[in-house]
């Protein structure tokens, strides 16, 4: 039984840094996306967590990018939780890769409408849904291979 739980504890351990690590490839490739097309970074994460946690105002404009930043890190980060979670089950990376991005995608696309943050993406223009479809991919991809590379494996299916 120590070894079961040592193997999961360490598959979580590899899930959250795989989720740090989806998380920056997300936050470079969502900055370089804004910085192409002139828009102001998203608010998105802030703006959830503060519903969530009861936030009605913050002191300043500072503040709220602090806690956007911690919002949007701190959320991937613990994605990456999943990601361990199904890495320790033992099926194949790619599967487990697949698994974790729709879950992460579905979420978004779920809570953000429930929380009045965002429309549902129906309503949405086409190109803004491809574009969140692909930063959210590039977390799920970036979480994917990393977890694999800390589990021992060169990223391909074993």
């Amino acid at each position: 039984m120590r070894n079961a739980a040592s193997n999961l504890a360490s598959a979580i351990g590899k899930g959250l840094l795989a989720g740090l690590a989806g998380t920056a490839a997300m936050t470079v490739s969502s900055t370089l996306e804004a910085k192409l097309r002139g828009r102001a970074p998203s608010s998105a994460p802030a703006r959830a967590t503060a519903k969530v946690l009861g936030i009605k105002e913050f002191e300043d404009g500072i503040a709220e990018a602090r806690f956007n930043d911690l919002s949007h890190w701190g959320f991937g980060t613990s994605w990456g939780l999943l990601r361990g979670l199904l890495g320790a089950t033992g099926m194949p990376g790619r599967t487990a890769t697949a698994i974790h991005g729709a879950a992460v995608y579905g979420n978004s696309q779920m809570m953000l409408p429930a929380l009045d943050i965002a429309p549902p993406a129906v309503f949405w223009p086409k190109e803004e849904i491809a574009i969140d479809a692909f930063h959210h991919a590039v977390y799920a991809i970036a979480t994917g291979v990393t977890y694999e590379l800390l589990n021992g494996r060169n990223g391909k299916e074993s």
